[in-house]
């Protein structure tokens, strides 16, 4: 079966181990997924040369992304697994630029992903 990521064209950047795009159905501006170039799904199974890269990439995707949108803040997220919700089963990070009042509650962040376990002041 074909893999949309190991097929990808519209590169923003790369390096050695990693590629990455604007993702096509962001949840903000700058929304930008990081992929391994070798497929695998899982980031648990990525070799610590792969998880070095991602981070080098992280960095340069946010600055990018600080020059060209101005967020306020950041998520950082990986789901591994279907009962986590990934859906394209190659590892990808997700960088998440954040806006102020871009929800009405950020509190609890990555947390919302079980809605109601976020609020838990």
């Amino acid at each position: 079966m074909a893999c949309v990521f190991c097929e990808l064209t519209q590169i923003l950047f790369e390096n050695e181990w990693e590629k990455c795009f604007l993702d096509q159905n962001p949840v903000s501006n700058g929304h930008i997924l990081i992929v391994p170039k070798r497929h695998e799904a899982s980031f648990f199974e990525l070799t610590k040369a792969e998880k070095l890269a991602i981070d080098e990439l992280l960095e340069k995707c946010k600055k990018y992304d600080d020059e060209k949108f101005n967020p306020d803040a950041y998520n950082v997220g990986i789901n591994i697994g279907e009962a986590s919700g990934q859906t394209v089963l190659h590892c990808h990070v997700h960088l998440i630029p954040r806006y102020e009042n871009d929800v009405e509650n950020p509190i609890g962040g990555v947390r919302g992903v079980i809605p109601e376990k976020q609020n838990y002041k």
